[in-house]
Parts: C-alpha cells; sequence; structure tokens
C-alpha cells in the first residue's frame, strides 16, 4: 500500500499489517434481550451460538469486504478465499484498491488465518516477494479485526459471543438462502471471556484497545443457525489528524462442507527482517 493508499485508508498502518488503532463503534444499551419465537426464542442467546453452528458446519468458502471512510474519502478492500473453523484455519486473497490517481493495482496479498497469528504474502514494504510476514493478532491493538484488510471469519463469529442485546428483525434472503435478520451490539470483553483459546488473546487485546469495546452488529442466519452474512461497525480516531475513521467489515459465508487446504509456512519461509515504511 503506497503512502496515498495510507492517507485515503486513515493514516493508520502498522509495519506487519494494513490497518490499526480501530475502536469498536458506539451504539446500544445493555438492556435485557429481545426475545421473539419468530426468531428461535431468546434472539441473545441464538446469535451468541452462531460460532458454535459454524463449528459443526466444518467449514465453509468466504468474501470479506472492509470498507473505511473519513472525511469525503472511502476506500474498501475486498477478500475471497475458504475457513476451516474445526481447525481455526483459513485462506484469504486480498485486494487492495487504486491509488487515487488510478494506477494499476497491488497485487493481491495471500493471508493465511490462524490461532492467534497472521501470515501475509506480497506484503510489500520491502519484504522479499517469497517470504512471509507473521503477525501474532495479540499484541494487535484492534485483535486482527481490520489489520490485515479482512476480518478472520471465526474471529468476527466469536464477537457475537459477547452479544449483549440483539433483536430480530424478520426474514429475508441473501444470496438466495433464506436468513433471519438479527441486530444488535457485542461487547468484545464478554467476548473474549467465552471465546475459544485461539481467539481470546486476539479480543482481550481489541477489548483494551479499543475506544469502546462495543460492537453494533447486523447478523443474518440460516435454518441450521450458521451465519450467513455479518456486519460489523467499527470507528477509530486518526491520532494525527484527530479525525474520526469510520470502519464497517462484513463477512458473507457460503458453500458450507466445502474442502479448505491451509498449509502454514516453513519458518525458513518467514520474514525475520525490517518492515520498510515511509
Amino acid at each position: 500500500m503506497d503512502e496515498q493508499q495510507r492517507r485515503r485508508a486513515g493514516g493508520a498502518v502498522v509495519a506487519a499489517g494494513l490497518v490499526v488503532g480501530v475502536c469498536a463503534g458506539c451504539g446500544g444499551g445493555d438492556g435485557a434481550a429481545t426475545a421473539d419465537a419468530r426468531g428461535g426464542g431468546d434472539a441473545v442467546a441464538v446469535v451468541r451460538r452462531a460460532a458454535d453452528t459454524l463449528v459443526a458446519a466444518g467449514s465453509s468458502q468466504a468474501r470479506t469486504s472492509t470498507e473505511m471512510a473519513t472525511g469525503g474519502t472511502r476506500v474498501t478492500i475486498r477478500g475471497a478465499g475458504g475457513y476451516d473453523f474445526r481447525r481455526q484455519l483459513g485462506r484469504l486473497t486480498v485486494q487492495l484498491p487504486q491509488d487515487p490517481a488510478g494506477a494499476s493495482e497491488h497485487r493481491p496479498i495471500t493471508e493465511l488465518l490462524a490461532p492467534g497469528a497472521l501470515f501475509m504474502k506480497n506484503r510489500g514494504a520491502g519484504v522479499p516477494a517469497d517470504k512471509w510476514v507473521r503477525v501474532d493478532t495479540g499484541t494487535l491493538s484492534d485483535g486482527n479485526l481490520v489489520t490485515g484488510g479482512a476480518t478472520d471469519p471465526y474471529a468476527a463469529a466469536e464477537v457475537l459471543r459477547g452479544t449483549t442485546t440483539a433483536t430480530y428483525l424478520g426474514k429475508t434472503e441473501v444470496a438466495g438462502a433464506s436468513v433471519r435478520h438479527y441486530r444488535g451490539v457485542a461487547d468484545l470483553s464478554v467476548a473474549a471471556r467465552s471465546a475459544s483459546a485461539g481467539n481470546e488473546a486476539a479480543l482481550r487485546s481489541a477489548a483494551k484497545g479499543f475506544a469502546t469495546a462495543r460492537v453494533p452488529f447486523d447478523v443474518y442466519l440460516d435454518d441450521q443457525g450458521r451465519i450467513r452474512k455479518v456486519r460489523q461497525r467499527f470507528s477509530f480516531v486518526n491520532g494525527q489528524r484527530r479525525s474520526t475513521v469510520a470502519v464497517a467489515s462484513t463477512t458473507l459465508l457460503y458453500d458450507f462442507g466445502a474442502p479448505v487446504d491451509v498449509r502454514l509456512p516453513a519458518s525458513k519461509d518467514i520474514y525475520a527482517g525490517k518492515i520498510a515504511e515511509k
């Protein structure tokens, strides 16, 4: 990502990632859950079970979208790939946006998602093309909810374990599948206490590093309780310009049960040098 792209994304870039400093979006109270028989009873309980339902499903294909807006500028980073929820391993190809002048796009970044770690290839910034960069997600102030330009699909699901309020809004369709739409707020501190070992540290870090631990969301569950779409909203203050950057992370899941082959890089293939910064 060149200097112009970094400015458009809000000027918050880490040496080993794409975007940092995101705080969970504000909104919603901690009042009682909205129970609705049409949505399967207690809406909070239904949403909190979504991560476990994905583990039972095994795997899926995924598409991600991370939208960032500040002032009158908006950019979108898109990703696509597959995720194994039982092993908590995923592979995404992340495409950065064009620069403001419309120059040719950056080479897609390959990201491997693993418990407690993010691996990136074609990272740029002085990293050799044949090497991977490894990031400990537990050390990121956003818990890797947006640092890589894409939210780890299982981390997105585990955020919902911290749901404090939820309302069932009725049935609709996502990509041709019949789904139930829920809207609510999740608390990252609560989510971290209920998360898997692989995401506990990352969500705990996000809860401390964000301006607020509360995350407004919309989630769409199919008849089996699997997440078909989840949209989570964050915002953070750009330290350099003191302006607010709004972030909306969307994850679409489909083709459940599809094989997902993820092989983590060997130690010799991981870059240990300094990441160049402009």
